[in-house]
């Protein structure tokens, strides 16, 4: 561990994405069947994750620590992975996802 990752505070929320990851990825596929109170836990669910993973890439950016770089150019880099072109930015990929979450909460609005 470098000292960025040795920090409670971080691991404490890396420990908080993680677990939110979870949560989203279990419910990503039901939102359609799920009641508007289940829908609505899931979209604020869903706002948490982002809010948190833009704090922590923002934490990343800011350290000087090695490790932190390296995990900051690995998420860069991921981006691809999400079916992005080569070379976009993590902020256009945050600016997908509210857009994304958006579309869902405005979904909501049908029933």
């Amino acid at each position: 561990m470098t000292k960025f990752f040795d920090s409670n505070l971080i691991k404490d929320e890396i420990d908080e994405i993680h677990e939110l990851q979870l949560v989203c990825f279990e419910n990503a596929f039901a939102f359609d069947t799920m009641s508007y109170k289940d829908q609505k836990d899931h979209i604020d669910s869903l706002l948490t994750l982002l809010e948190k993973q833009k704090i922590m890439y923002a934490r990343l950016c800011l350290s000087d620590d090695p490790e932190a770089k390296k995990t900051k150019s690995h998420l860069e880099n991921s981006v691809s992975l999400l079916g992005f072109p080569k070379g976009t930015s993590m902020q256009m990929l945050f600016d997908k996802m509210e857009t994304t979450i958006a579309t869902l909460r405005d979904k909501m609005g049908d029933k």
